[in-house]
């Protein structure tokens, strides 16, 4: 199973730290469909304490629960033996160079064999609201 650490501030959500920021956009589509799929989900945060326990609940009311909590598993005592980092496979993170692509890159880059498809029904999508939109103001 792979393991994906994904941040909280400016990657689940826009950065407002301390407080919640607004979702970003497909942040929880996304999420559930990795979970889905069988990718095992770590919240890997900077946060702690009343903060970090208002992230896991937001996440939660929004349907994702996370298998740990910045920890490895969810039985994980951390002691000066054990190190920080969690071990994973994807790190997604807003601090990665370039900054934070947006769920929709994330997932094209996850899974590129279904980019193309994806882009072309959300292109195909778009034109039909924009056409819907336009034949409002047609008489």
């Amino acid at each position: 199973m792979i393991r994906i650490a994904v941040d909280f501030d400016g990657t689940i959500v826009e950065n407002a730290y301390p407080s919640i920021g607004k979702e970003q956009l497909f942040a929880f589509e996304t999420l559930k469909m990795l979970q889905r799929r069988g990718f095992i989900l770590i919240l890997w945060t900077y946060r702690a304490g009343r903060q970090l326990e208002e992230a896991v609940e937001y996440c939660r009311k929004n349907g994702v629960e996370f298998y740990a909590v910045n920890r490895n598993y969810p039985e994980e005592i951390y002691d000066e033996t054990i190190s920080r980092k969690i071990d994973a496979e994807i790190y997604i993170d807003d601090k990665n160079i370039g900054g934070f692509p947006g769920w929709t890159n994330i997932w094209a880059m996850l899974f590129p064999e279904e980019a193309n498809v994806d882009a072309k029904a959300e292109l195909r999508a778009l034109r039909m609201r924009k056409k819907s939109f336009w034949n409002l103001f047609r008489k």
